[in-house]
């Protein structure tokens, strides 16, 4: 690739409106690209598939919500966690939060962040690296869109979150109805009909949920549920 990895997302993907959020916009690539190599929510590849390059329905339904109720994160410190496009930091910035950190372990995603980020006039902190074996550091709202893909990451993300939760912060995740999303972790808060591409998901809609994380305080504790994800 001879373009800087910014001039890379401009080029192969279009700035177009996000189906659901339309008020966003993101470099969206029409279909799958070469990169993406999928198998039973396992990936092939070395190279992480072009995640940035799609608004996922289960960030569509988290930014749509946060849109819709900015008071969720008006005025707060907020992590986005494996931000892809940058589509729910995007969403956070533009309701009000103080601070945004969009955290991905992809360098395409952040030159993506970024180049949203500036396509739709607010400020997002990129941060490149995995940070699941970690805490949220400060931020007082931690959101994730579409993350409960495989079964190994969403223990990893599981555990990520009950940390941040006991911390103090809010949990929100959107989820389209994956497998291994835990769902007896979490609270419906919202639900949306999203409109999807077929080559990624193999239907035109998917519905979609925002959930909150029951809250665990040092004082509950966790009461070991966080390997189980049915």
């Amino acid at each position: 690739m001879s373009e800087s990895p910014a001039e890379f997302v401009r080029t192969y993907a279009h700035l177009t409106p996000v189906s659901a959020v339309p008020e966003i916009r993101l470099h969206q690539a029409a279909e799958p690209i070469g990169l993406w190599e999928l198998t039973e929510g396992e990936f092939r590849s070395e190279q992480p598939p072009p995640f940035w390059a799609f608004a996922w329905a289960g960030g569509q339904a988290l930014a749509r919500y946060l849109l819709d109720h900015p008071e969720t994160v008006a005025g707060r410190r907020v992590l986005d966690l494996a931000s892809g496009s940058g589509l729910v930091a995007i969403a956070a910035a533009r309701a009000g939060a103080a601070q945004v950190r969009a955290v991905d372990i992809d360098p395409m995603a952040l030159a993506a962040v970024e180049v949203n980020a500036e396509a739709n006039g607010v400020a997002v902190a990129g941060e490149l690296g995995d940070v699941l074996d970690g805490d949220a550091g400060d931020a007082e709202v931690v959101l994730a869109g579409d993350v409960f893909y495989s079964q190994a990451m969403a223990n990893r993300v599981l555990r990520f979150l009950i940390r941040a939760s006991r911390a103090g912060a809010r949990v929100l995740v959107g989820d389209p109805e994956r497998a291994y999303l835990p769902r007896g972790r979490f609270a419906p808060l919202a639900g949306y009909d999203i409109p999807v591409t077929v080559a990624l998901e193999s239907v035109r809609v998917k519905h979609s949920r925002v959930w909150e994380l029951t809250k665990v305080t040092p004082a509950t504790g966790d009461t070991g549920r966080a390997g189980r994800t049915g």
